[in-house]
Order: structure tokens, then C-alpha cells, then sequence
């Protein structure tokens, strides 16, 4: 459930605030989005919500996870970079100014999800986002096709090329998840998951 109460604990209830909710939701709501929609950020808002006594500043996490994919078109590559400015132009006004800069330096982060050691903020954002990597092999499926729908404009040949460089890239991470509460029982699914599927596109490739 995507409620206007729960944007409205971080920013305060103002009519400025529910505008900027609805604008928020709808930008979630576009059509083209198969994976990055309404359902993944409620996953990943309840994960930054169970995870949040790791975080040093929670609402500023809480405020990230709204905005880290409020702008998602899979024709482009600067989709985090945008999706920061589109966080500070919302927020403006809503939040102090200091909080304002971690939210878009978080939502920065998400375009590599590899948070600094001691970055305990990055790390509950990142690991809330990269959750579903470590789901049971028949979510993970449906994951990895929902992915693939948003890049229907993508012919198979060129999908498969991309979508292996992203899962070499997060296999060569030191770590996919950071917080030690959900690495021990993540990590090796995720892994197994993302190997698993590379190994099916590069069979397909050859």
C-alpha cells in the first residue's frame, strides 16, 4: 500500500507535500514499467522500513527509497541522475536542506549499489533494492521477465549482451549486500540466482 500518511511522516502533511505524493505515485504508475513500478517500491519502502535501526539517518533512507526510480525510461542511462534532481526539486521546501543532500546522494548510489564501508545508509538502500536477487528461483524468474518487458524495444541479441554486462558487473561486487542482518541468508541465493541466469544468456549468446 502506497499511502500519502507515510510520504506525509517525512515531509509533513501540507497541501505542497500531497501534490508532490500524487506526482511521485504517477510518475511509479507509468505504463512502460513491468518491474520498476508501484509494487517494487512498496517492496523496497516496507525493506528500508524493517531495516531502518541500521540506518543512521532513517527518514532520509525512507525518502530515497520514493525517489530512487521515480524517473525510469529504458531508453536512457542517467535514470539515478535524474531521479536525484527530481528528488530535490520535490522536496525542496519540505525537507532541511541537509537531509535533502542525502536523499539525492542515495538515490545517486543506486546506480551502482556499491555503498562505501561505514555508509550504513547506502548499505540499507542498497540492500532494500537488490532484495529480489536473492528471492526463491520462481520470483527471481519473474523478476528477471519483468526486466525484459520494460526492454521490449531491445532486440533479444542486444537484451542479452546488456543484461550480461549487469549481471557480470554485480557478481563482481565484493559483496552484494552490506548489512549483516540479511547477508548471511542473501548473499549466496542472490548469487546463485544471478549466476544461474547469466549462465542461460551466455548459452544463448554462443
Amino acid at each position: 500500500m502506497i499511502a500519502y500518511e507515510d510520504f506525509a511522516a517525512l515531509t509533513g502533511d501540507s497541501p505542497t507535500a500531497r501534490t508532490e505524493w500524487a506526482a511521485v505515485v504517477a510518475a511509479w504508475s507509468e505504463p512502460h514499467r513491468r518491474y520498476h513500478d508501484l509494487h517494487h517500491l512498496a517492496a523496497v519502502l516496507g525493506l528500508v522500513g524493517e531495516l531502518s535501526a541500521a540506518a543512521d539517518d532513517p527518514a532520509a533512507v525512507a525518502l530515497a527509497a520514493w525517489y530512487h526510480d521515480v524517473v525510469y525510461d529504458p531508453r536512457r542511462e542517467d535514470n539515478e541522475r535524474v531521479s536525484a534532481e527530481r528528488a530535490r526539486a520535490g522536496l525542496r521546501g519540505l525537507v532541511p536542506a541537509a537531509r535533502l543532500d542525502e536523499v539525492a546522494r542515495l538515490v545517486l548510489l543506486t546506480a551502482g549499489h556499491d555503498p562505501a564501508p561505514g555508509d550504513a545508509d547506502g548499505a540499507v538502500l542498497c540492500d532494500a533494492d537488490l532484495a529480489v536477487l536473492a528471492g526463491p528461483p520462481e520470483s527471481y524468474a519473474a523478476y528477471a521477465s519483468a526486466v525484459r518487458a520494460e526492454y521490449g524495444h531491445l532486440s533479444d541479441e542486444d537484451f542479452t549482451a546488456g543484461r550480461i554486462a549487469v549481471l557480470e558487473r554485480l557478481l563482481a561486487l565484493p559483496a552484494l549486500y552490506r548489512l549483516p542482518a540479511v547477508a548471511t541468508d542473501w548473499e549466496p541465493r542472490a548469487r546463485a540466482n544471478l549466476t544461474a541466469e547469466l549462465g542461460l544468456l551466455r548459452s544463448r549468446a554462443s
